[in-house]
């Protein structure tokens, strides 16, 4: 019988499932950030929701990795004091 990392490993061959398997890899650590962030300042989401001025829903649905929209979790990002930066690849970039 395979382990996991095994059966994770051929997967991953397969291009469409990496892509797949790395956009929820990336909203687990986003969220991920958020609930230590919040967590570390000693916040509940309600105080989080508060601050940012949003639903403690909200809030709960960014820490589950639930789609929301980019705008509730820049308020929820800001109301914790994260820091997002985009990395724009350079072929992307504007000269």
């Amino acid at each position: 019988m395979k382990s996991f990392r095994e059966h994770l490993k051929e997967k991953l061959k397969d291009k469409h499932f990496k892509e797949l398997y790395n956009e929820e890899r990336q909203l687990a650590e986003l969220s991920l950030s958020v609930i230590n962030t919040r967590e570390h300042l000693g916040l509940s989401q309600a105080d989080v929701a508060h601050k940012a001025k949003v639903t403690q829903q909200q809030v709960s649905k960014i820490e589950k990795g639930i789609n929301c929209n980019i705008t509730t979790f820049l308020k929820v990002c800001n109301a914790l004091g994260i820091k997002v930066d985009l990395e724009v690849p350079r072929v992307a970039r504007v000269a």
